[in-house]
């Protein structure tokens, strides 16, 4: 399940993160990279302890938390730090996918990559190229968005990044650790959640078939979720 999450950062939070990523010193994208997806990766990105990243960390997280959609779609039970990376001058990232559990430096706390997220900081009208190729069993799937929105997809897809031909392409990429792991499972339950809004908005949050389903809502998350 991929799910597009417009403006988790408004305009102006999106204008601050842009003014540190200027001042920020950026190193090789390949200081994250495992083994197989080093050989793939060609693209510039800040130290994870750095205090722009930290700055903008905590910024995205503090949006997330308060995003209704994300919550539904990515039942988070973990979030890896938020990770700043650029692509200019034909950089690209190969066909790879993401390490299954991933460490958060300094602290010994893994986290079990159920789903990856980018969050964009440049808009489509600054560079050519650079779209997000996301595989499934239904194809390739071509991700642009707007400044300051956000794909969230499975980390076991297949993905790349097509080469930036002009301009830059900069984001914020990180991994989450859902508190149902089965993709399949997350998305009935995001379908399922989707359909009581819906219903809430139509009938009103009390009635009948609206209790109803928010009772299977939560009994099937009570038998899914993994605390």
């Amino acid at each position: 399940m991929m799910v597009h999450i417009p403006q988790v950062l408004t305009p102006e939070q999106v204008a601050e993160c842009r003014r540190l990523l200027q001042q920020a010193q950026w190193i090789d994208g390949k200081a994250t990279a495992g083994f197989q997806s080093a050989m793939a990766k060609d693209n510039l990105q800040l130290p994870e302890d750095c205090p722009e990243a930290q700055a903008m960390g905590a910024l995205i997280l503090a949006a997330l938390e308060r995003n209704p959609l994300f919550v539904s779609a990515a039942l988070p039970s973990k979030v890896f730090p938020p990770l700043f990376n650029c692509y200019q001058g034909g950089q690209s990232f190969g066909l790879h996918v993401d390490n299954a559990v991933r460490e958060v430096r300094g602290t010994g706390q893994r986290i079990r990559t159920d789903l990856s997220a980018t969050l964009f900081f440049t808009g489509p009208e600054e560079y050519d190229g650079g779209e997000l190729l996301v595989e499934d069993t239904y194809g390739a799937h071509s991700v642009k968005l707007p400044a300051g929105d956000l794909i969230l997809y499975p980390s076991t897809s297949l993905h790349r990044v097509k080469p930036v031909t002009r301009g830059a392409r900069v984001c914020s990429f990180f991994w989450l650790q859902s508190m149902v792991r089965d993709d399949g499972q997350r998305s009935l339950l995001f379908d399922l959640d989707s359909s009581i809004q819906q219903l809430n908005r139509e009938l009103g949050a009390g009635h009948a078939s609206s209790v109803q389903l928010t009772g299977v809502y939560h009994n099937l998350l009570r038998r899914w979720a993994e605390l």
